[in-house]
């Protein structure tokens, strides 16, 4: 029986919330082995003047624990 663990994060982008959630698994990725599933729980964007300036994604990842 595999054993998961579940992390939240957040990353964020100044291109799209796609963009934000790939960072959040790829910085993710750098510390943590055998992840197997994303959720995005929130997504949330800064706005300057009439524009969106940041995208920014809270996700939840799912990984597998070894041993």
């Amino acid at each position: 029986m595999a054993i998961h663990k579940v992390i939240e994060v957040s990353a964020q982008s100044s291109t799209s919330f796609e963009d934000a959630v790939k960072t959040a698994v790829k910085d993710a990725s750098k510390s943590i082995k055998n992840i197997k599933s994303v959720y995005v729980k929130e997504q949330l964007a800064d706005v300057n003047g009439s524009e969106i300036s940041n995208y920014r994604a809270i996700c939840k990842i799912t990984f597998e624990v070894e041993g």
